[in-house]
């Protein structure tokens, strides 16, 4: 399930410099994981769904360039976003 325009306009807020700053490395990074953390369930629940798998492993590729991108960049956000996130076990 798409995440709502409230729960992106949040993650905008909290990681962003200002309410419109969808651009940030942080943003993109925080609304990539929550759509994938909706999609998740569904997926586990309904297995021979391969289209929306693709899609995930797509959303998941496009989360992972941008973590990259911000690690070669500063790492301190980096290391701040993916705490926050929980995206490392």
């Amino acid at each position: 399930m798409p995440i709502t325009k409230e729960q992106k306009a949040e993650l905008t807020k909290k990681y962003g410099k200002g309410p419109s700053d969808t651009g940030a490395p942080e943003v993109q990074i925080a609304v990539l994981t929550a759509h994938i953390n909706s999609l998740s369930p569904h997926l586990e629940s309904n297995k021979k769904d391969h289209h929306s798998r693709l899609g995930l492993l797509k959303l998941v590729g496009k989360r992972r360039r941008l973590l990259d991108y911000l690690m070669s960049k500063d790492i301190t956000r980096y290391r701040k976003i993916i705490q926050e996130l929980e995206i490392r076990k």
